[in-house]
């Protein structure tokens, strides 16, 4: 399960970037009820998602030439410099070299061999998310791929990670976990093939809620589109995908119940 005790490889953090953050915090603040907290001067107009004071994502805008407004999931490693290293020796393409985000922490864009975006993040006085497999906050994180194994080979290089084959209906899915712990608690997203042609390699983040058709309701009313309906999955729960009103897509998961 995804959690706040961080170890490497694991998400520890997901940021918007979006070419309108007043409206976009607007936006996550009427579909899921965050707040926007601006982290003040020298952030570059920086914030903080959050929930009841706890943090549960970051906002800011858009600084990569050409970029389209995207969430990007970031995971946890104890030296971002060395990571960067060994993402690019695998495979990896540097989008931003890894730099200091104010005393908050360090972390390095990247781009994997497979074309998805993501980001690691060394922890400074900010370890990461405080709060995530609750409502509202993140509980999943999923990579779509042209090709899973070598997407995988390429993470275990990088964070070790480990996976488990599951057979869905109309494709095969990989559960991944951290290196460390018991391979099942630490799962924490899943890998899939690219189901779309012309596809679109992407980490995607799922946000737990508790009626995944009534936040559709909510993400249309607010301007948002709906890319998957909800939809309910045997043994994992009621899911549906969207896309906020700047085209950046994020998904929903209303989980089974356990038993």
């Amino acid at each position: 399960m995804l959690g706040t005790r961080f170890t490497t490889g694991s998400p520890c953090w997901i940021d918007l970037g979006s070419p309108d953050t007043e409206a976009a915090a607007a936006f996550y603040g009427s579909v899921l009820g965050w707040e926007f907290r601006p982290v003040g001067p020298g952030a570059g107009g920086r914030g903080l998602f959050q929930q009841d004071g706890r943090t549960v994502g970051g906002l800011g805008p858009l600084t990569e030439e050409g970029a389209a407004s995207a969430w990007t999931v970031s995971f946890y490693t104890e030296d971002a410099d060395a990571a960067q290293r060994t993402a690019e020796e695998a495979g990896a393409a540097v989008r931003v070299p890894a730099f200091d985000v104010t005393d908050a922490g360090r972390t390095a864009c990247l781009t994997d061999p497979g074309g998805a975006d993501f980001a690691v993040r060394q922890p400074g006085w900010v370890r990461g998310l405080e709060r995530t497999s609750s409502p509202n906050t993140l509980v999943w994180v999923e990579l779509h791929t042209a090709d899973p194994e070598a997407a995988l080979g390429f993470y275990r290089a990088l964070f070790g990670w480990r996976w488990a084959v599951m057979e869905a209906p109309g494709m095969t899915y990989r559960v991944v976990s951290t290196a460390v712990g018991e391979q099942r608690e630490a799962s924490f997203g899943g890998v899939a093939e690219l189901q779309e042609e012309p596809g679109n390699p992407r980490w995607i983040p799922y946000i737990e809620v508790g009626d995944a058709d009534a936040t559709a309701r909510a993400v249309e009313g607010a301007a948002g589109r709906v890319l998957l309906p909800p939809a309910d999955i045997p043994d994992v729960g009621r899911l549906a995908w969207f896309e906020d009103p700047f085209g950046a897509p994020f998904a929903v998961l209303k989980p089974a119940p356990l038993g």
